[in-house]
């Protein structure tokens, strides 16, 4: 069984692995389940395309859940891997610079949450780089998405490419929260 540290991660390895007719989109129903010791959390829907059933099952982390948009603790997930976290990151970033771009500061804390999840995208993938070493194993990447993400672009895995990467992210959400204030104090994209 699939182990989630969080929701947040549950339902990006949903979005990841979609319907056999190539759809993302479907109608998930939560339910929570107690298998012995262990909580787990079940995601079940028609596909919106074809209709075909889909379930997804997930052990939840013991670990308290980090608050959203992060997914996860220190520890690397154990479902996604670093070129998935990597693919997600850059196209939803490119996707909202194109926004940020084309819109005037004071409408950019519509791209805050999508910013937001953008960093801890980011923020994910140096938990695969082991004590001792500068970049993120060949051995990390395990998904077809992730090992094409990698033969592209190796060096998006090394530390210091990576702590860029984070930091400029994070800069962005800095300049959206500076320039362009949440209104009512809450943003509802997180």
């Amino acid at each position: 069984m699939l182990t989630a540290r969080s929701s947040a991660e549950a339902h990006l390895y949903m979005d990841l692995h979609r319907c056999e007719c190539g759809s993302g989109d479907f109608d998930r129903q939560h339910r929570l389940e107690l298998h012995g010791d262990d909580l787990v959390a079940v995601y079940e829907g028609a596909c919106g395309q074809c209709g075909r059933m889909r379930r997804f099952a997930f052990r939840m982390s013991a670990d308290t859940p980090p608050p959203a948009p992060a997914f996860g603790g220190a520890e690397p997930s154990q479902i996604i891997d670093p070129g998935e976290f990597a693919e997600v990151a850059f196209r939803i970033s490119e996707s909202a610079g194109i926004q940020i771009l084309n819109t005037p500061k004071s409408e950019h804390h519509k791209m805050r949450g999508a910013v937001a999840y953008t960093v801890a995208a980011f923020e994910e993938i140096p938990k695969f780089i082991p004590p001792g070493e500068n970049a993120v194993p060949a051995s990390a990447f395990v998904s077809e998405v992730g090992k094409a993400r990698y033969r592209r672009e190796p060096r998006d895995f090394e530390r210091e490419i990576l702590e860029m990467n984070i930091a400029n992210a994070r800069a962005v959400l800095a300049n959206i929260d500076k320039h362009s204030p949440r209104l009512g104090g809450t943003d509802s994209g997180e």
